[in-house]
């Protein structure tokens, strides 16, 4: 048992995981004893340790990939955004059962307020590359801000189908051979896919079609300035990248471990930058 309140990131693998940097930089600054470690646990034994948690001497946890489906189904509890999308990536005790929220949207709508300031005022319609875990989190979010059309562009146009699929009208799925009339006109492009990731084939697509005010939003942070990123700043654009999403979605899980609401501030986005370069 720890003597200290610990909090960790379980995943399969983990040791990839930049949370310790952001939760031990917060308990610095603001004068915790805690700590926060990484667990890498394998598929077969996460429910295992995740029913075990404080037995381990956790008070709570993170949970990445491949757990956040399994952890959503563990939980005693779950929050809306959750439940809505069955992915639970922060965990915490309460009156003694797990409760389980998904802050990956918080993140990304916050890092969206950060970077690109009333970027919702008005927006009636978006544009989201990909089809996976993420893409389905951050549609769900852009819906709960009002935006009235969201366009979700996949190379598998049955995956696209699908995740348009679970959110109703408001949700339209294309195929990548589309994706030059989709872009036409829209004030927000938000790329969920892999590629512009370190080791990952580039994202190549003409951001010419776009509003002339648009925002694109990278959610991939290595690099940090993606090729999208860069096309989209010789354009004059509002360039998002994915880092302030990473530490957004780390604030609820520090206040519910540790009792204090930390901020995001430049000092922490910069020991994140440092290591990212260091990479």
């Amino acid at each position: 048992m720890n003597d200290i309140p610990t909090a960790c990131v379980i995943g399969w693998p983990a040791r990839h995981s930049r949370s310790p940097l952001i939760h031990r930089h917060w308990l610095t600054r603001y004068g915790i004893a805690g700590d926060y470690v990484i667990e890498e646990i394998a598929p077969e034994d996460f429910e295992t340790f995740l029913s075990g948690l404080s037995a381990h001497g956790y008070v709570g946890c993170n949970v990445t990939l491949p757990h956040k489906e399994a952890a959503a189904r563990l939980v005693a509890v779950r929050d809306e955004t959750a439940a809505r999308l069955g992915a639970v990536n922060t965990v915490w005790y309460r009156d003694g059962d797990l409760v389980g929220a998904n802050t990956d949207v918080y993140g990304f709508l916050a890092n969206l307020d950060a970077g690109a300031p009333r970027w919702d005022a008005g927006l009636d319609r978006a544009v989201v590359l990909g089809a996976g875990g993420a893409a389905r989190g951050i549609v769900h979010g852009l819906l709960t801000r009002g935006v009235g059309r969201i366009d979700v562009v996949n190379r598998s146009l049955d995956r696209a189908a699908a995740l348009a699929g679970a959110f109703g009208p408001a949700a339209i799925a294309h195929g990548w051979d589309a994706i030059d009339t989709v872009l036409e006109g829209a004030r927000l492009l938000v790329n969920t896919t892999s590629l512009g990731m370190q080791g990952k084939p580039p994202l190549e697509i003409d951001l010419a079609p776009l509003a002339p005010d648009a925002i694109v939003n990278d959610i991939v942070y290595v690099p940090l300035e993606t090729n999208l990123l860069k096309a989209a700043r010789a354009r004059n654009l509002n360039a998002v990248d994915g880092l302030g999403m990473l530490l957004h979605q780390a604030v609820p899980g520090f206040e519910k471990w540790f009792g204090v609401r930390p901020e995001v501030t430049a000092d922490l986005r910069a020991v994140l930058v440092k290591d990212i370069k260091g990479t």
